[in-house]
């Protein structure tokens, strides 16, 4: 019988074969049914989600998170349409035979269920969800836990080897509704839901955490523990000094700005600089 708050081994050693990870995030353009889709024909949106993981996984990231992005504004979970989870699906197992690296689903906002569907479908090894546990307010309004629903499907669907890895005191949000807890409580919160691996980030895409806060959570966890904003070929050797695994976006797209493409030749020079 498996013991409360314990979800397994080591998640990453058993999807990437090692310890110290490197997630590049896939941003796809808008998706039919997103306010700012502009009928962009669907393979060429498939495309560029294509050829931004291969440029991750060729410049030697360890593999990719697959995000819906540009469907900004983002709905909550229970009024994302079902066509998000089909386009999403349909990419995200292109990126995953073609280029055979781990492949992850962050559905936005807080979408657990539809990324749940979407990685059985497409074969991905884990999810990301920004609130796994407790409940903040965010861009979206007030957004509570999935773990209870998405745990209890992941079950119905027998795909309990899919893991979640779940972030901690989340950016792009307040969380003055549990103020009364310490941040080190909350992380404990996502262990004692079989969270897999935790994620620090920073106060929005792109914004870099303090050290000691990184390593307070870390600590807390005790379990793999990666950082999902905020990275730069500056502090990523010291934050990998003290995290497992870093999560990175912006600083490798053209100019590093967050909604253009990725940028071949930064990701190779990134990855060069990385002491693992």
């Amino acid at each position: 019988m498996t013991q409360l708050g314990q979800s397994g081994g080591d998640a990453l050693v058993e999807l990437f074969g090692r310890t110290k990870v490197v997630i590049g995030v896939v941003h796809l353009a808008p998706l039919p049914g997103a306010p700012r889709y502009d009928g962009e024909a669907v393979e060429a949106i498939y495309q560029r989600g294509l050829d931004d993981a291969r440029s991750y996984l060729d410049g030697g990231c360890d593999g990719v998170i697959v995000e819906n992005h540009g469907d900004i504004p983002f709905a909550k979970p229970d009024d994302i349409g079902p066509e998000t989870a089909a386009f999403m699906a349909v990419v995200s197992d292109r990126i995953r035979r073609e280029l055979g690296k781990p492949v992850g689903i962050n559905v936005l906002a807080n979408a657990a269920i539809p990324a749940l569907a979407i990685a059985s479908a497409a074969g991905a090894g884990f999810i990301r969800v920004n609130q796994w546990a407790n409940a903040y307010v965010a861009n979206e309004g007030f957004v509570e836990g999935e773990s209870g629903r998405a745990a209890r499907y992941r079950a119905r669907l027998r795909v309990n080897g899919i893991r979640v890895f779940a972030d901690a005191h989340v950016k792009h949000g307040a969380h003055a509704i549990v103020a009364d807890r310490p941040v080190e409580e909350l992380v404990k919160d996502l262990v004692f839901f079989d969270a897999d691996a935790i994620i620090a980030t920073g106060q929005r895409t792109g914004h870099a955490a303090d050290l000691s806060y990184i390593s307070m959570i870390k600590e807390a966890a005790g379990r793999p523990t990666l950082v999902g904003s905020g990275v730069t070929p500056d502090n990523a050797n010291d934050i990998l000094g003290i995290v497992d695994g870093i999560i990175i976006a912006s600083a490798l797209k053209h100019d590093g700005v967050w909604w253009n493409q990725v940028d071949p030749a930064r990701v190779k020079t990134f990855m060069a600089g990385l002491r693992r």
